[in-house]
């Protein structure tokens, strides 16, 4: 090779390494601007999901309330009715609503206690607005724990009342077939269900 070709090939291996340098800078560059915009993204998605998980909590707060105010609406109509039916049909002479008591940092709170020392009978009243059979365990757990945490009736008998404005059928049969007390709304008041051959079980 002569030192003419030796100097070409020296000046045309510059250039190729030049032009390498610059596709590797603009490689570099478009890679940096990549991560740019991936971070930007992956920033403003982290945004959007902070912004979705508060509207959310938001949300979760809102519906609470308003099963809470629904409750509240629903034990409200509940009372009068009941009272009506507790007094008259089973001669209660004490109808408190909202009664809580503690037994050794316990507590228990029923929606409707009413009593009555003359019949030795007392009755806890739950109020749903929708029946689920949660509320028929919860009920009785109520009333089996009755006299731990109210001693001063241990002595009568125990009978519970579901009052729902709305249930399904299955539920409502596991609640008569419990010897609860089924009450449901009808033409704004609510009155007992109380089938053929209904035994109320007193706890």
């Amino acid at each position: 090779m002569t030192d003419q070709e030796l100097r070409e090939l020296m000046a045309t291996l510059a250039v190729k390494h030049a032009e390498l340098t610059d596709a590797q800078r603009e490689t570099a560059r478009q890679m940096q601007e990549t991560d740019r915009i991936l971070q930007e993204s992956k920033e403003e998605t982290d945004r959007q999901m902070r912004e979705t998980d508060r509207r959310l909590r938001e949300l979760g707060k809102r519906i609470g309330g308003l099963g809470e105010k629904f409750g509240s609406f629903t034990e409200g109509l509940a009372l009068p009715s009941m009272t009506r039916i507790l007094e008259q049909r089973f001669g209660m002479s004490v109808v408190s609503p909202r009664v809580r008591a503690h037994d050794n940092g316990d507590s228990l709170e029923v929606d409707v206690l009413a009593w009555s020392s003359a019949r030795d009978e007392a009755f806890v009243v739950e109020v749903k607005s929708h029946l689920r059979e949660e509320a028929l365990d919860q009920i009785r757990k109520t009333l089996d724990s009755f006299r731990q945490f109210f001693p001063e009736h241990r002595d009568k008998k125990v009978y519970g009342i579901l009052a729902t404005v709305d249930a399904p059928e299955s539920v409502q049969k596991k609640v008569l077939r419990e010897g609860i007390y089924l009450a449901r709304i009808h033409d704004g008041q609510f009155e007992l269900q109380i089938p053929d051959g209904f035994q109320a079980h007193a706890f």
